[in-house]
């Protein structure tokens, strides 16, 4: 009955060759928005976003009451909310009050907050990891703690923090689809402005999938080679 099913399906050769040539006209259109958009999005959104990171872990565990509670709440609103919410209240909530902001930089703005929120928790957790021995012997030697904190925790904390945080970075990759909806240009908006013309959605979406997919593996390579160091390192 498989056998039959099959039997009766036929392919159009001039819609075949319809789709091929959109595949192949559409591809370039697609990799300038991921070299264009795509990638810098990315990069740009988890350096500031790694920072913003940094800070607020280090305000968690600070005896500072204030800088606690506001690092906690920042978490919390961010962790609590969906990021394309936060995207949308960025780039058409925040005009209703007389700030206006541009669709990159909203972009930016919203990725970087949300990448801040949940980065910091993996390197508070990163930095608390590390044996109270190794602050009682920084001390010891004279450091004090912001010393103490940039010779010997963060160097342990990063190499803790690294396969969470590169995890955190593929996402983010997927993500910046995301900033189509506030009219950036990266890879997905083009798919979808592609697609407008020629009504082809699932073969237009499909090649996008494609290029995410073979941008994220590639990553992942990387990550394998990056953990692969430095679990040598950390054994000698």
């Amino acid at each position: 009955m498989v056998k039959m099913y099959l039997n009766n399906i036929s392919i159009d050769p001039q819609r075949l060759e319809r789709l091929i040539n959109i595949a192949e006209s559409s591809l370039l259109p697609l990799l300038k928005g991921a070299l264009l958009y795509t990638i810098p999005l990315t990069i740009i959104t988890f350096t500031i976003g790694l920072l913003l990171a940094l800070c607020t872990a280090l305000a968690r565990i600070s005896n500072i009451k204030l800088l606690e509670m506001i690092a906690r709440i920042y978490v919390s609103a961010i962790r609590g909310t969906p990021l394309l919410v936060q995207l949308f209240i960025i780039f058409y909530g925040l005009p209703t009050v007389g700030i206006t902001i541009d669709p990159l930089p909203a972009a930016i703005i919203g990725f970087s907050l949300n990448v801040g929120a949940y980065a910091s928790e993996i390197i508070r957790a990163a930095i608390l990891s590390i044996p109270k021995g190794q602050w009682e012997a920084a001390y010891s030697l004279g450091m004090d703690y912001a010393q103490a904190l940039k010779r010997i925790i963060l160097p342990q904390a990063a190499r803790v923090s690294v396969p969470p945080l590169s995890n955190t970075f593929i996402s983010l990759v997927k993500d910046t689809s995301l900033a189509s909806l506030i009219l950036v240009s990266e890879m997905f908006r083009k798919a979808q402005e592609i697609a407008a013309t020629n009504y082809e959605f699932l073969l237009l979406y499909t090649e996008a999938a494609l290029i995410y997919w073979v941008i994220c593996f590639l990553l992942s390579i990387v990550q394998g080679a990056i953990e692969k160091r430095l679990s040598r390192y950390i054994v000698r």
